[in-house]
């Protein structure tokens, strides 16, 4: 039997405007451990726990290629200022 993957990239935001982009198969899981504060790290720490945006995917490779495409776009916005 063929499992259907669905793949999320996604962008969590904090009240002070803080961002992570990150990649899922399950959005749903992912963003209540956000919200929960389950996942330590820069999420945890900022209280980065409101989606913002996400996009679907059917390919894991696509998925990948995309949130790096967000992460580099996102640095080299920020060198500008």
């Amino acid at each position: 039997m063929r499992r259907d993957w669905k793949f999320h990239v996604y962008i969590m935001a904090s009240k002070s405007r803080r961002i992570y982009v990150g990649m899922t198969n399950s959005l749903f899981s992912r963003v209540m451990q956000h919200k929960e504060g389950q996942i330590e790290g820069f999420t945890k720490r900022y209280k980065i726990n409101r989606l913002v945006h996400f996009e679907p995917f059917q390919y894991v490779n696509n998925c990948i290629a995309r949130e790096k495409q967000v992460k580099k776009d996102g640095r080299e916005t920020r060198k500008l200022f």
